[in-house]
């Protein structure tokens, strides 16, 4: 490999962190992390998953080994990074998505890359807590500009999913809150016409919280002439936090790609 390759290999690396490597899986499961979150908590699925299943886990700019990278300020930019990434991974094994909240609009937007750009789709797309961007459930999402440190610490807790003490340890506030209004950002520029057409064929599932502030999930159906199934399951906006819902969620997401499998054999 010359110097070139393995310069975009790295770069690729740094994109997608894969912490068990599975050569022998007959699938791939691209993660797509929450706004604020890092690549960590996917990555480690790779351990917990049945060996028909290899993780990786997507890492954006700013934060982990990217950390001197500049935040990206853009979503389809951010969408093609990642499909730039995920091209040697995709075309020798059927490969499905799984986004969390900002996540699902971020695995959205790779999946038409891939298809507009390559003629390449998951097999299956897993989407959890964020309503379609066209939706008018959306949450809305406040801007940074003229917010206070406590505004902002509020909004952060009205989501659910992060603990008190973490919210008033100035310490992690000083670490996170940067990545956070910097995904906040993103979000708020993002918007995307309703489809007057199914744009990808993929099949569908949705998760949701039974104590949600996302909405209107069913709307993601719109998307695909696939099929489309919604969980609901106890919990805020990020049920998939609670041992019971992450073991359910990875049982469920192997239990469909392995029936994919036996479908087309």
């Amino acid at each position: 490999m010359d110097r070139r390759g393995q310069a975009k290999r790295t770069r690729d690396e740094k994109v997608l962190n894969c912490l068990y490597p599975r050569p022998g899986a007959i699938f791939r499961l691209i993660c797509f992390p929450w706004a604020g979150g890092g690549s960590l908590y996917f990555a480690k699925w790779g351990q917990k998953v049945y060996d028909s299943l290899e993780v990786y886990s997507v890492r954006l700019a700013g934060r982990e080994n990217r950390s001197e990278e500049p935040f990206a300020n853009d979503i389809y930019e951010i969408a093609d990074e990642i499909a730039c990434a995920l091209l040697p991974l995709v075309q020798d094994k059927p490969f499905a998505f799984f986004g969390h909240s900002m996540g699902c609009y971020v695995a959205f937007l790779t999946a038409l890359h891939l298809k507009e750009k390559h003629k390449l789709e998951p097999i299956h797309i897993f989407l959890s807590s964020a309503s379609p961007p066209y939706s008018k459930a959306q949450i809305p999402i406040p801007k940074s500009d003229g917010k206070s440190e406590e505004q902002i610490k509020r909004f952060v807790m009205d989501f659910g999913g992060t603990p008190k003490r973490l919210i008033e340890n100035q310490e992690f506030l000083e670490q996170s809150l940067p990545m956070i209004l910097a995904d906040w950002n993103i979000v708020n520029k993002f918007s995307f016409d309703t489809p007057s057409k199914a744009a990808l064929s993929c099949d569908f599932t949705c998760f949701t919280g039974s104590e949600d502030i996302s909405g209107d999930m069913e709307a993601w159906k719109m998307v695909t002439s696939g099929t489309f199934d919604l969980h609901v399951l106890p919990g805020n906006h990020f049920h998939l936090m609670e041992p019971a819902n992450d073991n359910f969620i990875r049982n469920y997401v192997t239990k469909c790609l392995e029936l994919s499998s036996l479908a087309n054999f």
